[in-house]
């Protein structure tokens, strides 16, 4: 693993997202990265907005309605399009959600991290509130603070790092198209073949959960919203 392609996966909540991608752009890092921004149908003043923070900022963006019609959420083509590009350099993929902002160190120390293990798949940094108490989708951790594991749970892909070594092992056109989110297939994959997912609870980051999708905010308001639309329309399929 010779460099990070780093990318953020952008729905709306663009105060958010802006937010993480300058957290990302002020890395300390001795490892070289580049960092890709799919914008996936936001709004027209959130792409706008995008598009003048790119110019500023130096980061690349992708709209994905100049590569397809489909419909929000796109999140398969971004990871088989990202997985092309960092098997192409030799890259770990850095996956860096949009409601999630990540220290100074973090990039630097899970390359580190997932480098020091060859038996590394996917190296994740754990989630916490912004009072640094660790939270949704890794309350599971908790007591285990301070840490570096091998998890036999999925890891999400709020902060996570895919190795090229298991990026090469598992070809994303495998996946599910049915499906709209894939941490928990990919996971499950990686310890099928033989790799090992660790979580890194020595390297919190803040997440605000479903930030970037607000109207997943119902699972914790009015469940049975949520899970009603869930099931009728379709919507968020692990």
């Amino acid at each position: 693993m010779k460099s990070l392609q780093v990318i953020t996966p952008v729905k709306d909540s663009i105060d958010f997202t802006l937010e993480t991608i300058r957290a990302v752009l002020s890395s300390e890092t001795s490892v070289p990265f580049t960092y890709t921004v799919y914008n996936d149908f936001s709004t027209a003043e959130n792409t706008i907005r995008l598009e003048q923070a790119s110019k500023e900022l130096g980061f690349k963006l992708v709209n994905l309605c100049d590569l397809t019609n489909h419909p929000s959420p796109n999140y398969l083509l971004v990871l088989q399009t990202a997985r092309r590009e960092a098997l192409a350099a030799d890259a770990g993929l850095l996956i860096v959600e949009s409601d999630v902002v990540v220290k100074r160190n973090t990039l630097q120390d899970l390359f580190d991290g997932a480098v020091q293990r060859p038996d590394c798949a996917i190296a994740a940094a754990v989630t916490t509130d912004e009072d640094g108490l660790v939270n949704y989708p890794y309350l599971y951790a908790r007591g285990w603070e301070n840490q570096v594991y091998p998890e036999k749970k999925h890891c999400s892909f709020c902060c996570s790092l895919l190795t090229p070594k298991f990026l090469g092992q598992f070809d994303f056109g495998q996946l599910d198209p049915t499906k709209n989110w894939y941490d928990v297939t990919i996971s499950h994959e990686a310890l099928k073949a033989g790799f090992r997912n660790y979580l890194f609870t020595t390297l919190p980051v803040w997440h605000r959960p479903h930030g970037s999708r607000p109207w997943k905010q119902l699972k914790y308001k009015n469940p049975l919203k949520y899970y009603w639309l869930k099931f009728t329309k379709g919507l968020d399929k692990i």
